[in-house]
């Protein structure tokens, strides 16, 4: 796959999902950490290579470190995350936020694929938000049950067709 894109795009923001996983994080650690957003509109920062090794240590004693992962995973395979890794001039964060080395031209790339297969898989299975509902199917009574269940499961309209 060629390079999407060559141009910034501009910061990619926080949105309030972002800042849910983000917070979610920072609950499991003795001391928030600045490179995650802490509100909606925050800049969004690709996390240095390793940075595990630092946020490893600060989670609270009584916290598993599956919770962690898990937690940060979520953060780190979120569709903004890999918009602000695909950037053409994105910078990888420490802990406190600062910028530290660019990301090579392999993991932009990388970036934008799994943005472009985000995007595809979003696509093929839209749902549409104000889509009618159908209607629930009519609730049968305990003695329809039992009538369906003797004629070997088949419907009890088949049974009133007859």
């Amino acid at each position: 796959m060629e390079e999407p894109w060559m141009t910034n795009r501009g910061p990619i923001v926080a949105t309030a999902l972002d800042v849910k996983k983000a917070e979610a994080i920072n609950t499991l650690l003795v001391r928030r950490i600045d490179i995650l957003p802490s509100k909606p509109g925050d800049v969004i920062r690709p996390f240095a290579l390793g940075l595990w090794n630092d946020i490893r240590p600060l989670l609270k004693p009584d916290v598993p470190v599956m919770s962690l992962r898990r937690a940060t995973s979520a953060f780190l395979h979120s569709k903004r995350y890999y918009f602000a890794c695909a950037q053409p001039d994105s910078m990888r964060h420490d802990v406190a936020g600062n910028p530290i080395e660019p990301l090579s031209p392999e993991d932009r790339l990388a970036a934008q694929e799994r943005l472009a297969a985000l995007r595809q898989t979003q696509a093929k299975s839209p749902v549409p938000a104000n889509e009618p509902k159908s209607p629930p199917p009519p609730a049968l009574s305990k003695a329809e049950l039992i009538r369906a269940s003797l004629l070997g499961g088949r419907k009890l309209s088949d049974r009133a067709a007859r």
